[in-house]
């Protein structure tokens, strides 16, 4: 229908009513924000009708706006190429409005020519448009607003974007005028009321494939950023450290280590539970500077690491900010400084179990932390494979030792969880036989951690650990909870290939368990189950679905809720089989 949209559209962009014309717009918008791509083959049609209210001296102000609206949008949903032919017709038009005594018309076309700027020269894929014949057109027009004092606090910040974007993409046709330029940038972080805007046009400037010198500006530009982690305003800080990540990635031979210094001792405040995602940024450019900067964090990483271990005993952390301060750990252990060194960064993670005292006593931080720490030790070993061997050795002894208090024996199960998941720990021969021991202890989370860590041990070797656990399974109907959960694990955990061999073999074990009287054992039967078909939706969904059929109450109840399990966050296979079984 679009062609015939178009056709219809197309005389109606040249009407002298702006009512009509303003319509006209209104449909494209939709269009091309519903249909992205849509009107490629339509472009050279509408370009005369763009042109046409943009440079009529009868259009409103209305009007204007609501053309450069629509080309924004226009520009944003198409590729490139389809505008190359016509950059020629439409620029002086825009050019014009960014010139424009109304701020609002002034504000749109700023925007559209940052729009236009990556259309001209998109740098992430090979282009052959000349670019260099428009930049004299485009910089002054922009310049002249970024310069401007005295105008509306939206045109100033979009004149700051736009000037980022023209460096970005067009920072090498710029010769002399590139540094004034910069120096300018320099001036409106300055400025309370567009430093934010500001930080983020620097941030894209650092990290555009031209590498724009910088180096004018770093030395009195890097301690006003460092500055700004100090202030209250979150998104401030937040964009601050991208700018500064960015910088010391790409410009790491232009950075003195004073400056380093200067942004160091602003980042041990921002690492707390009480702003879980600035604490996750501040690790992730801390990572960066273990990289790139080793020698600088020695010396303010104790202050650094006492915060990090708040944070990893913490009940709060958990995915981004956890995964942000296992990379930190793994770059500052490769730093090979004495003060971080393997034993050193163990020690000081598990310190707090360590120190919980007797045997008797229960579990000292939350169960969170226990999990957290397991990983921050595993991703530890795995950095330094020449240190992993004895530090599982030593968690294995702690779980065989009767001395061990239930913490320091769940962090042990659950680091042996984490390294066995990804390697085969088949060198430990009495592991078995201490798991199955710990799930008679007197303590819950003892037990439940033994379950998780005989689950994921089996993950790195399934040819030894499964038929084992099946067999359990079993034969076992005391440990049968516990022996489910751990299979839980398993088919949780492993890629489906590796699993496929063994799926007949766990499908019929557990549609022999799931019309157990008791409600617990059934639902990890279910979630088994669930999870099991994800291996093979095609051939496993209608066999789940044709035990609806059975006999027992019990049994039913478990299918319906072992397809609970099925549906999952992301995108799956199964997704399309679904359909048809559930409503």
């Amino acid at each position: 229908q679009v062609p015939n949209i178009i056709k219809a559209l197309h005389k109606q962009l040249k009407e002298k009513s702006i009512k009509s014309r303003q319509g006209c717009f209104s449909l494209l918008t939709e269009l091309a924000s519903v249909l992205p791509g849509c009107l490629a083959d339509h472009i050279p049609a509408l370009i005369p009708g763009i042109v046409f209210s943009l440079a009529d001296k009868s259009s409103s102000s209305n009007m204007r706006i609501d053309t450069l609206s629509f080309l924004h949008v226009l520009l944003c949903n198409h590729q490139p190429e389809v505008f190359h032919p016509h950059v020629k017709t439409l620029l002086p038009s825009i050019v014009t409005c960014i010139g424009d005594p109304f701020y609002k018309i002034t504000s749109e076309a700023l925007l559209v020519t940052q729009q236009l700027v990556k259309v001209i020269r998109p740098l992430d894929k090979p282009y052959t448009f000349d670019a260099k014949p428009y930049v004299k057109d485009l910089f002054p027009g922009t310049l002249k607003r970024l310069k401007a004092a005295d105008i509306d606090q939206e045109v100033k910040e979009r004149a700051i974007s736009c000037m980022g974007q023209i460096i970005y993409n067009l920072g090498d046709h710029l010769s002399t005028d590139l540094q004034p330029t910069l120096k300018i940038l320099l001036e409106r972080l300055k400025n309370e009321i567009t430093r934010l805007t500001t930080v983020k046009a620097l941030t894209l400037i650092a990290s555009s494939p031209l590498k724009i010198d910088l180096r004018p500006i770093l030395g009195e530009g890097l301690p006003i950023l460092a500055s700004f982690l100090r202030k209250n305003q979150r998104a401030l800080k937040l964009s601050t450290l991208n700018a500064l990540d960015i910088l010391v990635k790409n410009y790491s031979d232009s950075l003195k280590p004073a400056m380093i210094e200067a942004v160091l001792t602003e980042l041990p405040v921002l690492i707390t539970e009480n702003d879980m995602h600035v604490s996750q940024v501040t690790i992730m450019f801390l990572t960066t500077l273990a990289k790139v900067y080793p020698s600088c964090l020695s010396k303010i990483s104790g202050s650094v690491l006492a915060e990090i271990f708040q944070l990893v005993h913490s009940p709060l952390l958990q995915g981004g900010a956890l995964n942000a301060i296992i990379d930190f750990f793994q770059a500052l252990v490769l730093t090979k400084t004495a003060a971080m060194g393997y034993p050193e960064l163990v020690k000081q993670l598990t310190a707090p179990v360590y120190s919980s005292g007797s045997a008797g006593a229960s579990l000292t931080l939350h169960k969170q932390a226990y999990h957290s720490v397991a990983k921050c030790v595993a991703a530890l070993s795995s950095a330094c494979p020449k240190e992993a061997p004895a530090t599982v050795n030593q968690f294995v002894q702690d779980v065989k030792s009767s001395k061990s208090s239930p913490a320091v024996q769940v962090l042990a199960f659950l680091f042996l969880a984490e390294v066995g998941r990804t390697t085969n720990l088949s060198a430990q021969r009495e592991l078995r036989t201490v798991i199955l021991e710990a799930f008679a202890s007197p303590s819950e989370e003892v037990k439940s951690a033994a379950s998780y860590a005989l689950g994921n041990v089996s993950v790195g070797n399934l040819k030894e650990y499964l038929p084992f656990m099946l067999k359990e399974i079993g034969s076992q109907p005391k440990r049968q909870y516990l022996l489910l959960h751990s299979l839980k694990e398993v088919i949780s955990s492993s890629p489906a290939d590796s699993l496929t061999p063994y799926v007949e073999d766990i499908w019929a074990l557990l549609f022999k368990h799931c019309e157990c009287t008791e409600e617990g054992t059934r639902n990890v039967v279910a979630e088994c189950l669930g999870k099991l078909t994800l291996v093979n939706p095609a051939e496993l969904l209608p066999r789940l679905r044709k035990q609806l059929s059975a006999g027992s109450p019990h049994a039913r109840s478990t299918v319906v809720t072992a397809i609970k399990f099925t549906i999952t966050d992301q995108p799956q296979p199964i997704d399309a089989l679904l359909k048809g079984c559930i409503g």
